[in-house]
């Protein structure tokens, strides 16, 4: 499985368009579609990313709560709705929609964070506010975190997870 490791801080000029970092074009490059898939997050303001494969998994994933159950309904609207599958132009850049940059408060520059089999876009400023955050909570509760090399991700009701 490929990763999306470490953390690009890019530019946005004023068209919108930033370049994907190119270890990260370079996992993108082996499918279909040339570019990437965002959404906006369930967990506060910036995107999750990744590729057209990986937006096909969580589909079904999602696929398996009932059609007609509210939290399929929520899912679907949250994350499909919304959706955007941007590609590369000849210069390995996205064009980020002004909605997606709105919800996420980035205006001027992008980070994009390696989260292994996906990344994220946040405002830097507030992406490093977050990992410093992470980095404290875990450094008080490192005793209460198991990480398991055995198994994959598995699908639960809470969703993905280690």
């Amino acid at each position: 499985m490929a990763l999306f490791l470490s953390t690009y801080i890019n530019k946005i000029d004023k068209k919108g368009r930033v370049s994907v970092p190119a270890s990260y074009r370079a996992l993108l490059h082996h499918q279909d579609v040339q570019g990437v898939a965002l959404f906006r997050s369930l967990k506060g303001a910036l995107l999750e990313g990744g590729s057209i494969e990986r937006l096909e998994q969580l589909s079904a994933s999602i696929d398996q709560y009932d059609v007609f159950s509210q939290t399929q309904d929520d899912l679907t609207a949250a994350i499909f709705a919304d959706a955007q599958i941007l590609p590369f132009d000849a210069d390995g850049r996205i064009t980020l929609p002004k909605s997606l940059m709105k919800f996420a408060n980035i205006e001027n520059s992008v980070a994009f964070v390696g989260r292994g089999a996906t990344f994220q876009l946040w405002e830097p400023e507030a992406f490093q506010h977050h990992q410093e955050q992470a980095r404290e909570r875990l450094k008080n509760n490192l005793g209460g975190v198991r990480l398991s090399l055995k198994q994959p991700h598995t699908q639960g009701e809470e969703g993905w997870r280690n």
